[in-house]
């Protein structure tokens, strides 16, 4: 776990750094200047441009970390990249195309309720290429065990550009037009920045061969290796359906609150779906750096070596984000305090809870969906992405109608929940790798049970002073927690990390 933990903490500070940018965007700039109407239009683009390239990636997203051990050896990558950077283009060409058809139906669903998405509905082309580049450079240096600079340029560069459109919207330098083309812009550079560093990769010398990219197809390799190949494209064409579902599944709340309740009530239900996603923050740079570990070990059968890393990434996730949920809801009410027009986003206090149980169950379980897409049961996943998407619509359709936002909100748990567990299931029964130990008992029990005292807390100790009242109840509760957890060892990880901290001091 060196190089996992290495990276990952690297990986973490730089995007917890754009989670500053983020807050400062997000709840001192978007709701102050922009109406809900207006940031329901910005989210909804950006959620329809990150399902376009989760379609147009062709599956290589997953294929190109699974498959890279396969073709790599000690010198050269055989034009691997080659293919990782070509694939989605011609992805992107067919999606393009299938949703520029799709302008009347979808035209007609979001039209009564969100014409302004209806207005710039042709935006989502240029703004999913360049994301899909961005994206696509990111995960194939993933591979090569450099994450920290991607990270920095979706988390930060990103972040900065977007945090500078936005003010130049606010003081009316830019239209509601230049807003759209500002987005478009921004994801160029970042796209552009990511292509320049990839270019510049070699190998990391802890993990691999130091040694050049090649950007060139080798035909020798693909003609001597057959087999491998006839895998790898029966491997990704598994993928491009499966992507077909499971990438739909997290936007489609977005989607439906835009269609039934108005750019309005999208704007209302991003500020929490924004808070939420902080929970699984630690996921992003975890999953980044072990992936590729994963795909190793799944590669070399060392079925020892994949359940201790499943376990260490779940349990570690599980008591992180767990910790990020419970400082979030001790202060959620402070945080709806100093919102500008907060009133107008308490609204949706309900759906931030209920959002961010589903975002720790999303970081401390992604994994092992991950684990099974590399594995020869990859075909299960299919079944479990089409069983998370119906589950998702259904739910999303019937539980909207009758609670709104705390519908759609109830439908993303649900529904993840669903999947989860059949996945967790699925894993055990097919590649009988362990997960779950007694650590994960004395997490959730540590959790629950502070929690619990909050509620207790909040009714019969309550105090007048909002600021106060929720820093007692986070340092107590929370340092009390860690206290614990600390002392427990519930992650050896962490606390031999605070120990090495602790000697270098």
């Amino acid at each position: 776990m060196g190089i996992i933990a290495k990276q990952s903490i690297r990986g973490t500070i730089v995007t917890y750094l754009g989670i500053g940018v983020g807050i400062i965007t997000t709840f001192f700039v978007l709701t102050r200047f922009l109406t809900a109407e207006e940031i329901g239009l910005a989210r909804v683009l950006i959620d329809a441009a990150t399902l376009f390239i989760g379609l147009a990636q062709l599956g290589t997203n997953s294929s190109v970390i699974r498959f890279y051990p396969y073709f790599h050896d000690e010198d050269s990558d055989h034009g691997f990249f080659f293919w990782a950077l070509v694939v989605p283009f011609v992805g992107f060409l067919l999606f393009a195309l299938i949703y520029w058809a799709c302008r009347v139906p979808l035209g007609a669903w979001f039209g009564d309720k969100s014409p302004l998405f209806v207005e710039y509905y042709y935006f989502v082309l240029p703004l999913a290429f360049f994301m899909l580049y961005q994206s696509i450079c990111e995960n194939t240096s993933n591979v090569l065990m450099h994450i920290v600079v991607p990270r920095a340029v979706r988390e930060l560069v990103v972040r900065v550009g977007l945090l500078a459109i936005y003010l130049l919207y606010a003081f009316r330098v830019l239209s509601l037009d230049g807003l759209v083309i500002g987005l478009c812009v921004n994801y160029a550079v970042a796209a552009l920045i990511n292509l320049v560093y990839f270019f510049s990769l070699k190998g990391n010398d802890s993990s691999f061969s130091l040694r050049p990219i090649s950007l060139r197809p080798d035909w020798t390799f693909l003609r001597e290796n057959k087999a491998l190949v006839r895998r790898y494209l029966v491997y990704t064409l598994f993928l491009i359906v499966s992507a077909l579902t499971s990438t739909l599944a997290p936007t489609l709340s977005s989607f439906f609150v835009t269609a039934k309740m108005g750019l309005d009530s999208t704007g209302i239900f991003a500020i929490a779906t924004y808070m939420a996603v902080m929970v699984s923050v630690p996921y992003r740079s975890v999953t980044a750096i072990s992936s590729p570990q994963l795909a190793r070990a799944i590669k070399e059968q060392n079925g020892a070596e994949c359940s201790h890393l499943l376990q260490q990434v779940t349990q570690n996730l599980l008591l992180i984000g767990g910790f990020i949920l419970l400082a979030i809801w001790f202060n959620i009410d402070l945080i709806f305090h100093i919102l500008p027009n907060g009133a107008t986003y308490a609204t949706a206090k309900n759906v931030v809870l209920i959002l961010g149980v589903s975002q720790l169950a999303l970081a401390t379980f992604s994994i092992c969906l991950t684990a099974l897409s590399y594995s020869r049961y990859y075909a299960f996943s299919l079944l479990l992405a089409l069983i998370l998407t119906v589950s998702a619509i259904l739910l999303n359709n019937s539980l909207i109608p009758l609670w709104g936002m705390d519908g759609a909100a109830l439908s993303n748990l649900l529904s993840y929940g669903l999947y989860f567990a059949l996945a967790l299931l699925t894993v055990w029964l097919t590649c009988h790798w362990r997960m779950l130990n007694r650590r994960w008992v004395y997490i959730l029990l540590l959790l629950a049970a502070l929690f619990v005292l909050n509620m207790l807390w909040q009714r019969y100790l309550p105090i007048a002073n909002i600021w106060l009242d929720s820093l007692l109840r986070s340092v107590v509760l929370l340092g009390a927690g860690a206290f614990i957890a600390y002392r427990a060892e519930l992650s050896p990880e962490l606390n031999s990390q605070i120990k090495n901290l602790k000697s270098k001091i």
